[in-house]
């Protein structure tokens, strides 16, 4: 059984809702967790890394146990909680703690960038549900698609790529400019780069990837859907031929009747 079978069996309600059910418990409910125990409960940068780490521990824990194998985007939410553990621990300083979440953004880079030389690149959990709108026969198209299409899976890959490769460049200009700017310019400076660079690789993956494949899923559902009509049509007009040759009309006849 896959990892989205698993996450997925049995929720009831809209079929994208039950895609997107993954991506919201391993990377929503993490990153959510650790911005209200820090922000709404006053809790300090390790404790709070620490408690938003349970969620994504016990998914990586329990895909291992279930289906035996390694739940991909719970994983990497845990590892960059480890990795924001460990550079708060030895961050001293104000620009060294701005350093530390450019640390954490290059490593969901990296990991991302990594997972392209996977069967299924990271960013697929949140680009599927979007492209196939959560639908069964969306989704059969996606696997079909996959399959025999290159042109399709490059999308895919490069999906991951535009966002691995906006969050690593945040990364580094974060650094950059968190030693060599003000320190009160880089405190709301560092929170508009990373909304534009989010914005912008929403903008250039959208447009370039999700968009095109959107538009692949959606030729091919309607390909399969008018082969399977046809394929149930075939039956019926042989059943017709018969029934005119039983009556003794004439091949004409059976054309013209048509």
């Amino acid at each position: 059984m896959s990892q989205y079978q698993t996450a997925t069996e049995g929720t009831p309600g809209n079929p994208l809702v039950r895609s997107l059910v993954p991506l919201i418990v391993d990377a929503g409910i993490p990153i959510a967790s650790y911005y209200v125990l820090s922000d709404g409960f006053g809790l300090g940068t390790v404790a709070a890394l620490g408690w938003s780490s349970v969620v994504p521990a016990l998914r990586t824990v329990w895909g291992l146990v279930r289906s035996r194998a390694v739940n991909g985007l719970a994983l990497l939410m845990l590892v960059v909680n480890v990795v924001g553990l460990a550079t708060s621990v030895v961050a001293g300083d104000a620009r060294l703690m701005m350093a530390k979440d450019s640390a954490v953004s290059s490593t969901v880079g990296i990991v991302i960038l990594l997972s392209l030389r996977s069967r299924r690149p990271l960013m697929t959990a949140g680009l599927k549900p979007w492209v196939t709108k959560g639908s069964p026969a969306g989704n059969a198209a996606w696997d079909r698609l996959l399959a025999s299409s290159e042109r399709f899976r490059r999308a895919e890959r490069r999906f991951s790529a535009i966002w691995g490769g906006a969050l690593l460049t945040e990364c580094v200009l974060k650094v950059v400019g968190a030693y060599t700017l003000p320190v009160h310019t880089m405190v709301w400076l560092g929170t508009v780069l990373t909304v534009v660079f989010i914005l912008l690789a929403m903008v250039i993956a959208g447009g370039s990837c999700a968009e095109p494949m959107e538009k692949m899923v959606k030729a091919e559902s309607e390909r399969a859907a008018g082969a399977a009509s046809g394929a149930a049509t075939g039956p019926a007009q042989d059943a017709k031929n018969a029934a005119y040759a039983a009556a003794g009309a004439p091949a004409a006849a059976v054309g013209s009747a048509e």
